[in-house]
């Protein structure tokens, strides 16, 4: 535990130092991408960290994409079949009053995915231009 502390807090100091860009960046075609690695570093899936990319247009979410991860690939296939496809179409702003349930199975990454994407879609709210 004391270990997990330890690099936790060496990823912490390490990831403070991005620029704002690396957290949200916006695509020609003005799709926005938020990538949670930083915002999220805390949020742990079933062994570790499980950031994401979300990708916004027009406030509406185009898709998300499960990004380097020590959760097992059986967990995230069920996440990507079960949870992801419930964000898909959602407008960004109002997603906080739609209830999405964890994947059965898949407890751990599930509410991981689900806290970075409200971190995520919360960034966007604060610093969409």
């Amino acid at each position: 535990m004391k270990l997990r502390a330890i690099i936790l807090s060496g990823i912490l100091l390490v990831t403070c130092h991005m620029a704002a860009q690396d957290v949200m960046r916006r695509e020609k075609d003005g799709t926005y991408v938020i990538n949670t690695t930083t915002l999220a570093a805390d949020v742990m899936g079933f062994r570790d960290a499980t950031p994401v990319e979300i990708y916004i247009k027009n406030d509406i979410i185009q898709k998300i994409v499960i990004l380097n991860n020590q959760d097992g690939p059986k967990y995230i296939a069920e996440v990507k079949r079960g949870l992801l496809p419930k964000f898909i179409g959602k407008s960004a702003k109002k997603l906080k009053a739609t209830k999405v349930d964890a994947v059965t199975g898949a407890t751990f990454s599930s509410n991981a995915i689900k806290e970075n994407v409200q971190r995520g879609l919360l960034y966007y709210k604060k610093h969409k231009k």
